[in-house]
């Protein structure tokens, strides 16, 4: 399989311009969380989409019909529907009508608030059902939602990505309260199982609140231990499920607790390396920098200017 298609990479391959200030207020801002809408009959949706992971998550409303080819199964698409899509599952799109309307949304994990994970919503858990179809009254809603998005990411209004992140958080409530109470989560086998406990157990390590929380567990041994398998064992699981080994998936989620407590805590350096298991500054800061290319300093000091 091709490895993680990232929303640069969406740009071109349906020959749009990508530039920073689509997707934040222009540099470096734009860096913290990226948002983009679409109308799907703008984009060519009639066609085949490439079956791979994207870096990215995505919500979709479809009107029309098709198959979503999503981790191990395909999902026939015969009435409208919403489309929820993780970073973690591999998926590709089949267009079987020539009708192909509606709208989707592109955002990554930053562009939401660090205290509303989304892999901890049940709408992106792994195991969790992808598709949510809808009835006239709720397709209007959504509809109207969607719409409203787009116009707002046209304008020139300062705060606009912010109201578009109450516009995405509104349809992902708006959507659990219609499936609260019927949703069920299916680890087809023991892999899914671990990557979904995983991942679980990752989030609930954070946000780190107060300089008295820790980070406790750091290590893939850690997560090991605590779920009482094999380092080994885990790993697999993971990196079969998700194409991302558990010590990329523990780093990732490091450097985004790192950027929000340097963006928005007083702390210095090494209190920041400290909440996050780091006794020594120097290894903190070498590690931030191999995962974002700046220091932590330097990276504080760019938001400052926004």
């Amino acid at each position: 399989m091709a490895k993680s298609e990232s929303i640069q990479e969406f740009h071109q391959r349906n020959n749009l311009a990508f530039t920073p200030a689509a997707w934040g207020s222009g540099p470096p801002r734009h860096a913290l969380g990226q948002i983009n809408v679409f109308r799907r009959q703008d984009l060519g949706c009639k066609a085949a989409t490439p079956y791979n992971r994207r870096d990215y998550y995505k919500i979709s409303l479809v009107i029309g019909q098709g198959v979503l080819h999503y981790a191990d199964k395909s999902i026939l698409i015969d009435k409208d529907a919403l489309l929820f899509s993780n970073p973690n599952i591999p998926y590709s799109w089949e267009a079987l009508s020539e009708k192909q309307c509606g709208f989707f949304t592109l955002f990554t994990q930053d562009f939401i608030s660090r205290t509303d994970s989304l892999q901890d919503s049940t709408l992106f858990r792994i195991g969790s059902e992808p598709v949510m179809f809808v009835d006239e009254t709720q397709k209007s809603f959504y509809h109207d939602i969607f719409t409203r998005m787009l116009a707002e990411i046209e304008s020139e209004y300062v705060h606009k990505y912010d109201v578009l992140r109450n516009y995405v958080n509104l349809i992902l409530h708006e959507a659990m309260k219609t499936q609260r109470g019927s949703i069920t989560y299916s680890h087809p086998n023991a892999a899914t199982r671990i990557a979904a406990l995983f991942i679980e157990l990752l989030e609930r390590q954070f946000p780190i609140d107060t300089q008295d929380h820790v980070l406790c567990l750091k290590t893939a041994s850690d997560y090991a231990k605590h779920m009482n398998i094999h380092a080994n064992h885990l790993n697999r699981a993971v990196k079969e499920v998700t194409g991302k080994t558990t010590t990329e998936h523990i780093a990732e989620r490091i450097t985004k607790e790192a950027k929000a407590l340097l963006m928005h805590t007083k702390w210095n350096v090494s209190e920041v390396a400290y909440s996050l298991g780091y006794e020594h500054p120097a290894y903190f800061t070498n590690f931030f920098k191999k995962q974002t290319g700046s220091s932590p300093n330097n990276f504080r000091a760019e938001q400052a200017v926004v």
